[in-house]
């Protein structure tokens, strides 16, 4: 019982930094008031240049890479909804179709249908341990990172900025800030996080890019999200949850393969989405409510 708790914690903790940053970086930007459905195409441009680059330069660089190709995406998002004022949900969408497609070609093109060659993980620390062996940095950042935002989203004049751009952007122009710098910063952020959690999935979750990465996670970040009632600390609970579900998943057909004679294997792999699913289903009305201004653009005329 003892090693199967184990194995279902483990399994967790490495799911969940890419969920965790994922999660973050949506609430990052719709905090200040722009809708962000891109993040699985971030992700995924996050996975596939981290682990690229991990095949010519050290794993941890190769991290910082997919960092910054999750903010490049970003980048041309805001660019599109604050500079063109763009339909936000058509542009993250847009990149998500765009990401999955480029991914594929460049992976067919360059390496193989399947995915990249094998990389070299980033350095796992206590191994042997139970419960938390075995794991890498991120494991640790992803457990900092949700605390550290809601610091500076609650206790900082910045955090206080990004909270009123996202629910009344005029008072924020008032003070003489300008919105759309605010919100543009807020949106890069965001997707910077968005490509780490996909950095996680191929160089510390698994050691190669995978041609169906990130698999939907993505869309279960944005869901945590809104499960978490669009705060670092509420996301970051959900995330951890849906990877926990995910763990169950593995746990029970590696350990109880009998199970598999009752429950049909696509039920098992639907699992952690199922429960995205109900829970969202299943959150009160009101319960938490988005941004004021969220998915409008700003018009400096109104008042």
């Amino acid at each position: 019982m003892l090693e199967i708790l184990d194995a279902l914690v483990n399994s967790t903790l490495e799911a969940a930094p890419a969920l965790v940053f994922a999660a973050l970086g949506a609430v990052l930007s719709e905090r200040a008031g722009v809708v962000n459905v891109g993040v699985e195409g971030m992700m995924r441009a996050g996975a596939f240049v981290a682990a690229v680059a991990a095949l010519a330069m050290p794993t941890p660089a190769g991290v910082l890479l997919g960092m910054a190709a999750g903010g490049a995406l970003a980048a041309l998002h805001a660019w599109l909804c604050i500079r063109w004022r763009a339909d936000q949900v058509v542009s993250g969408m847009a990149i998500n179709l765009v990401m999955l497609a480029l991914g594929t070609f460049v992976l067919e093109a360059r390496f193989s249908p399947n995915g990249t060659p094998s990389i070299t993980q980033l350095d796992r620390y206590l191994p042997g341990v139970p419960f938390i062996g075995g794991l890498t940095a991120l494991t640790l950042l992803a457990i900092v990172a949700p605390f550290a935002l809601h610091a500076v989203i609650q206790r900082t004049r910045f955090g206080l900025r990004l909270r009123a751009a996202g629910e009344k952007p005029q008072a924020v122009a008032a003070m003489g800030v300008s919105v759309s710098r605010l919100r543009f910063l807020a949106v890069v952020c965001g997707g910077t996080l968005a490509g780490l959690g996909g950095a996680a999935l191929s160089v510390a979750t698994l050691d190669r890019f995978e041609h169906h990465m990130p698999a939907g996670l993505g869309f279960m970040a944005v869901a945590a999200m809104v499960f978490g009632r669009w705060t670092p600390l509420g996301a970051a609970g959900a995330a951890v949850f849906f990877s926990f579900g995910n763990a169950l998943r593995i746990g029970l057909t590696s350990s109880a393969p009998g199970v598999l004679e009752v429950v049909p294997q696509g039920f098992l792999l639907a699992l952690p989405y199922l429960l995205t699913l109900v829970l969202l289903a299943a959150q009160k009305k009101g319960a938490g409510r988005a941004p004021a201004a969220l998915g409008t653009p700003y018009d400096p005329e109104l008042r």
